[in-house]
C-alpha cells in the first residue's frame, strides 16, 4: 500500500511539472489586464518563464514534505495502544479527557490536578445541648474523687471543678456563645440568668451543695481567679474589636467561657456572702473597673443578688451605685446598667419585706446614708439637670428609702445614721431646689424623731445653714399637728429657745441685708412655736389636774366594791401623761 501511494504521489508531480499552471486556473480582471497591456512584453514573457521553472521545484519540495509528514504520522499511528471505542467508555472518562486536552492546549502538567477536599464540619452544639448531655452521676463521682485526692487543697478542687464543666462544654464555639455581644445588647433582666438557665435543676444542686462546703478564703481565692479568666477573654475581644497589633500577642485562655460563667454563678448564688468578703480587693482596682467592665461587673454582682437579695442590694448601694453614679454628669449608658440591675434587684416577689428586715446587716446599714443622699439628689434634681432615668429613680426611691431609714431608735446603728444624715439634709436645704428641700426637711425630722441628740447637732448648725433653719421652722409651724407626736417636747423647746437667743445676738449685729432678713423670719418663727409648746405645756398640765380631780370625786361616790374604775390603769395613764 505504501508502494502504491508512493507512485500516486510520483506521478502527481510529473503532471505537475509539465503544467505550467499546476491545475490552477488564473483568476483576471479585465480593467487591470487593459491597464497592464502597456507594459513591455519582452519583460512580461522573461518574468513569467522564471516564475514558471521557480513553481516547478517549489512543488516537488511541497509534495516531499507532505510525504514525510505522512510516513512519521503512519509511525507514531502504530506506537499509540488502540483506542477504545467511544461508546466504551463513560462521560466522565470523557470530560477527564478534554480536561487533559485543555491542560496540554494551556501548557499545564498533562496530569489533570485533583481536587482539594473539604474536611468535614464539626456539628454546632448550643450551651443547652452541651447542659443537658452533662451526667448527674459521673458529676457526683467526679467531685468525691477530686475531694479524696485533694484533700488538703481546695483551691485545687475548685480549679478540678472547673475542668469538669470546661470538658462538657468544649464543644460549644464561640459563636453559640458570644457572651461580649450578649453584655452589649440585652438587658440585664436577661444576661444575669445566663448560662444557668441551661443547666439542668439536679446538676446545679449537686455542684453548689459541693461547693457550699468549702471555705470561704478558698471560695474568695477561687471567684477572683473565675473573674480575671473571664476578663482576659473581654480584653482580646476589645483588643481584635479595636485592631490592636497586641490582640494577636496576648495569651487567651483555653478554657471553655461557658464554663467559667458556670462555675462563677453557681458559687456566687449559693455563698453571695462570698463577693461582699473580697470587695475591699476589688473596689479600687483598676482590673474591675471601666465602661468596658462594667456589664460583666453587674452580671457579677447579679449572680449574688440572685442568691440573696440583701447581699445583692448592699454591694449595689454600697460599691457600684456610688462608683458608677457618684457624678450627676455621670455616663448614660452605665447609668442605665446600673438602674437596670437594682430595678431587678427590686421587682422579686417580697422584695421590700425581705430588704427591711435585712436593712442592718450585721451592724452595717444597707443603705448608706451617704448612698442614700447621693439618690436623693438624683431623684431630686434641679428642673434644668432632670435627664430619662430621673423617672425611674423616682420609682425606686421609696422602697430604698424605707430600708434606708428603717431601725430601731435609739440603737446604735440609727444614732449613726442620723448624725450622718443631718448635715445632708441642711446642706441640700440650702440649694434652691423646692423639691429637694422639702425631702431633706422630712428626713431632717426623722433624724430629730430617732435621736435626740440630733436637737442639740441642729443648734449647731443654726448660724452657719440660716436658711435650711428656716425651711426646719416653717415645716414646724404648719405642720405642727402631724409632727408633734414625733418629737420630744423638752428637747425641741430647749433647742428653739437657743435658737432664738443665737438670732437675736446676730440681729443686733449683721449688716447684711438678706442675711438679716433670715434672722428676722427666723426670730418669729421661733417665738411662734415656743407659743405653741407653752400652750400644749400648760393645756397638758390643766388636763391632767382635771382627771385627778375627776379620779378623787369617783373614788368618794361609788362603792368601794365597783370594779368600774381600774386603779392600775388610771396610774398607767398618768404616767404616760406624766411623759409626755
Amino acid at each position: 500500500m505504501e508502494e502504491t501511494s508512493l507512485v500516486d504521489s510520483l506521478a502527481a508531480a510529473s503532471a505537475s511539472a509539465s503544467d505550467p499552471n499546476q491545475g490552477w486556473q488564473k483568476v483576471t480582471y479585465p480593467k487591470r489586464h487593459r491597464k497592464q497591456s502597456n507594459a513591455d512584453p519582452s519583460t512580461s514573457a522573461h518574468q513569467s518563464a522564471k516564475n514558471a521553472a521557480g513553481n516547478v521545484f517549489a512543488g516537488v519540495e511541497q509534495k516531499a514534505n507532505e510525504r514525510h509528514r505522512a510516513i512519521q504520522s503512519m509511525k507514531a499511528a502504530a506506537a499509540q495502544p488502540p483506542s477504545v471505542p467511544r461508546g466504551a467508555g463513560s462521560d466522565d472518562d470523557d470530560e477527564d479527557d478534554d480536561d487533559a486536552t485543555r491542560g496540554q492546549e494551556n501548557g499545564g502538567d498533562a496530569a489533570v490536578k485533583k481536587p482539594k477536599q473539604k474536611k468535614p464540619k464539626k456539628p454546632k452544639v448550643t450551651v443547652a445541648e452541651a447542659a443537658a448531655a452533662i451526667d448527674v452521676n459521673h458529676l457526683e463521682s467526679y467531685i468525691a474523687e477530686i475531694s479524696g485526692s485533694y484533700e488538703d487543697r481546695q483551691d485545687i478542687q475548685l480549679m478540678r471543678f472547673a475542668d469538669y464543666f470546661g470538658r462538657a462544654f468544649a464543644s460549644v464555639s464561640a459563636s453559640q456563645f458570644p457572651w461580649v455581644k450578649i453584655f452589649k445588647e440585652s438587658p440585664v433582666a436577661k444576661t444575669i440568668d445566663m448560662p444557668l438557665n441551661h443547666i439542668p435543676e439536679p446538676v446545679y444542686k449537686i455542684a453548689t451543695d459541693w461547693v457550699a462546703q468549702k471555705s470561704p478564703e478558698a471560695l474568695g481565692d477561687f471567684v477572683i481567679w473565675s473573674m480575671d479568666i473571664i476578663l482576659a477573654d473581654l480584653a482580646s475581644h476589645v483588643a481584635a474589636a479595636k485592631g490592636s497589633k497586641k490582640a494577636a500577642s496576648q495569651p487567651t485562655s483555653t478554657r471553655s467561657q461557658v464554663a467559667m460563667f458556670a462555675v462563677l454563678a453557681m458559687t456566687l448564688r449559693r455563698k453571695p456572702e462570698t463577693l461582699i468578703a473580697i470587695l475591699p480587693k476589688i473596689r479600687d482596682n483598676p482590673k474591675y473597673q471601666g465602661q468596658e467592665r462594667l456589664p460583666f461587673v453587674i452580671w457579677v454582682i447579679g449572680q449574688a443578688s440572685l442568691g440573696d437579695l440583701v447581699v445583692g442590694t448592699y454591694l449595689w448601694a454600697r460599691y457600684l451605685f456610688p462608683t458608677v453614679c457618684g457624678k450627676l454628669s455621670g455616663n448614660p449608658q452605665s447609668r442605665d446598667l446600673v438602674l437596670q440591675l437594682i430595678e431587678r434587684i427590686l421587682s422579686s416577689p417580697k422584695a421590700k419585706s425581705i430588704l427591711s428586715n435585712g436593712a442592718v446587716r450585721k451592724g452595717e446599714r444597707l443603705v448608706p446614708p451617704s448612698s442614700f443622699d447621693l439618690l436623693m439628689r438624683a431623684t431630686f434634681p434641679p428642673p434644668p439637670s432632670r435627664v430619662k432615668a430621673t423617672e425611674r429613680y423616682g420609682t425606686v426611691y421609696p422602697i430604698l428609702k424605707e430600708v434606708a431609714l428603717t431601725g430601731t431608735p435609739g440603737s446604735k446603728t440609727t444614732k449613726q445614721a442620723t448624725h450622718q444624715l443631718l448635715p445632708c439634709c441642711v446642706k441640700a436645704m440650702q440649694e434652691n431646689n423646692p423639691e429637694l428641700s422639702k425631702e431633706a426637711s422630712d428626713v431632717f425630722f426623722w433624724c430629730l424623731s430617732q435621736n435626740t441628740e440630733c436637737y442639740k447637732q441642729w443648734g449647731e448648725h443654726h448660724m452657719g445653714n440660716l436658711e435650711a433653719s428656716v425651711v426646719v421652722l416653717r415645716k414646724l409651724v404648719s405642720e405642727w399637728k402631724e409632727l408633734s407626736p414625733k418629737l420630744s417636747p423638752d428637747a425641741l423647746r430647749e433647742t428653739v429657745a437657743s435658737i432664738k437667743t443665737m438670732t437675736e445676738e446676730a440681729l443686733a449685729e449683721t449688716t447684711d441685708p438678706a442675711k438679716h432678713a433670715l434672722l428676722k423670719e427666723a426670730d418669729k418663727l421661733c417665738k411662734v412655736m415656743l407659743g405653741k409648746l407653752s400652750r400644749g405645756f400648760s393645756c397638758l398640765k390643766g388636763g391632767v389636774v382635771v382627771f385627778l380631780l375627776a379620779s378623787v370625786v369617783a373614788g368618794f361616790v361609788l362603792p368601794s366594791n365597783v370594779d368600774l374604775y381600774d386603779w392600775e390603769k388610771l396610774r398607767a395613764m398618768f404616767t404616760s401623761f406624766q411623759s409626755y
